[in-house]
């Protein structure tokens, strides 16, 4: 029987009504003739609360045990999700991680997936279930205990089972039914893509868009896995929802595909920086071994032997980012005269495919943001993107602004 994988995030098993909604809909895809892997997360706020429980019995706690303890959340809805199916007479049965098994790094609370032998469920399907309940986010180290793959992990883990059982397609069922020119509840312009390439969705995903992890993302690009991303609250048909695909897989598309944004983001510069070989490497060595997640970075002209060194990094990081500096400063890694935080940025980024053989998007970009009167502070750009640091007052502004230069509304 051919394999679809299908996953529900935690609003779309929030109740036993809605896992009995989903359960049905798995049972329409078993009538189908698949054989169909269902990957739950933890029901809605459940992992939240697992993960306050830790921190109140343990501020400092040993992360093995974070681990047994928010994985927790998905078992529960995985046996669940299974009882509803028997109970509509489809033969299904729930997995948790080390079952099947999901072989995962040891990097407890952040793991990455290794391999999913797909002997055990293929061994079930052949002999007669329908429907394998997995638990998301988990798997099993090489300690043998489980690990959690980090929040968001069960759309990886749903695109990891695609590619390991060669699946038709990957399902991602969710609270929105599709992937957005960009977010709606800013722009009331935006529009459902039928199909985005793998290379935009990244972006848009790594440029704050909430739809789809970005280790997802680059998980199906990697082993050419047919992603569709689709609300599970939507009576739906067979073109529903957002396909996720090769660049080749689409006929004709837009210069720029969406507009993405990112609230939480701070502008950080080390001011008048001692300029010599070596600096750069100073300077992000000590933010990568502090777990900073640098995103741009720019150099100002040197004058004197001293230059400015600008970098943006999420709000909730900044702390994190000046002891990170000062410390390496006291150790005379580095030597700089000031460290100034600006926590009242946003990143507005433009993202398309069409970027690599259209020219003046920068142009266009830039134009609309001066006509609005938004200054712009930092700017960096790759092959299919451009974004930029502005005063987060302008955000939504710039948002709206830009999805009108560009004509989102518009199919290509």
């Amino acid at each position: 029987m051919p394999i679809l994988v299908m996953k529900f995030g935690g609003t779309s098993v929030a109740t036993l009504d809605r896992i009995k909604r989903v359960a049905k809909r798995v049972g329409v895809e078993v009538s189908k003739g698949y054989d169909v892997i269902v990957i739950v997360s933890a029901m809605s706020g459940e992992t939240n609360k697992l993960v306050g429980y830790v921190n109140e019995t343990s501020p400092l706690f040993d992360a093995r045990e974070y681990d047994a303890v928010v994985s927790s959340g998905e078992n529960v809805t995985a046996g669940l999700m299974a009882l509803t199916l028997q109970e509509m007479d489809v033969p299904a049965r729930s997995w948790q991680g080390w079952q099947v098994p999901v072989k995962t790094t040891d990097a407890h609370a952040a793991a990455r997936i290794e391999d999913i032998p797909p002997a055990n469920i293929l061994q079930k399907f052949s002999e007669g279930m329908k429907v394998a309940v997995v638990a998301g986010f988990q798997g099993i180290g090489p300690d043998g205990r489980i690990t959690t793959l980090g929040r968001g992990g069960s759309d990886t883990t749903a695109v990891a089972f695609a590619a390991a059982f060669n699946a038709e397609r990957c399902d991602i069922y969710t609270d929105v039914d599709g992937v957005y020119t960009t977010d709606p509840r800013i722009c009331d312009k935006a529009r459902k893509l039928d199909k985005i390439a793998f290379e935009e969705m990244l972006e848009l995903a790594s440029l704050g868009a909430k739809v789809l992890q970005t280790r997802s993302v680059e998980l199906a690009m990697r082993y050419k896995v047919k992603l569709r991303v689709l609300s599970s609250f939507e009576e739906q048909s067979d073109d529903a929802g957002t396909l996720v695909c090769d660049e080749e897989d689409i006929m004709e598309s837009n210069v720029v595909a969406g507009v993405a944004y990112s609230r939480d983001e701070a502008k950080m510069t080390l001011v008048s920086v001692a300029d010599r070989p070596g600096i750069a490497a100073a300077i992000f060595t000590p933010l990568s071994e502090a777990g900073v997640n640098v995103d741009m970075i720019v150099q100002n002209i040197s004058e004197d032997g001293r230059t400015d060194m600008t970098f943006s990094c999420p709000t909730d990081q900044v702390k994190r980012a000046e002891k990170s500096m000062i410390d390496a400063k006291e150790r005379g890694d580095i030597n700089f005269h000031d460290i100034v935080a600006d926590t009242a940025v946003a990143k507005i980024s433009v993202v398309g495919i069409g970027m690599r053989s259209h020219t003046g998007v920068a142009a266009k970009m830039f134009e609309v943001l001066s006509r609005e009167g938004i200054n712009i502070k930092v700017i960096t750009t790759s092959e299919i993107k451009i974004s930029v640091l502005i005063d987060r007052k302008y955000m939504e502004l710039a948002v709206q602004a830009l999805h009108d230069a560009f004509e989102l509304e518009k199919a290509a």
